[in-house]
């Protein structure tokens, strides 16, 4: 436990001398600027984290839970559609049939072949 702050320093620092080099190699030679020191370094790193919100390792808002971000809508739909009338659920299918909502998009002999077999069922 004492040695978490240290390790947690460490890293900051690699991190920071890392991003010095890369910036004094590549920067310089590519668009003329001038080297940075250490601390400009971190200075960058600091501007960054308020800039960009980076370093949280993709945990904050990334939806592993279900309940988040990108994956929380697929929850969130199929409890919806479980407690859906076979009426709502049928308006749905029609209202987006045949666009990215609806899965796979039909093509048009899909269409087609749908159209035929609404027809035979309402002639039944």
């Amino acid at each position: 436990m004492i040695f978490i702050p240290f390790f947690f320093v460490g890293m900051a620092a690699l991190v920071t001398w890392i991003l010095m080099l890369l910036w004094n190699w590549l920067m310089p030679a590519i668009f003329d600027l001038s080297v940075i020191t250490f601390w400009q370094a971190l200075g960058l790193l600091a501007l960054s984290k308020i800039l960009f919100g980076g370093f949280s390792g993709g945990k904050k808002g990334c939806g592993c839970d279900g309940s988040k971000g990108h994956r929380g809508w697929k929850h969130k739909f199929k409890h919806k559609w479980a407690n859906m009338s076979e009426d709502d659920k049928m308006k749905w299918e029609s209202k987006f049939a045949g666009t990215a909502y609806s899965g796979a998009a039909l093509t048009e002999e899909d269409s087609k072949l749908n159209t035929a077999e609404e027809a035979r069922q309402q002639e039944e």
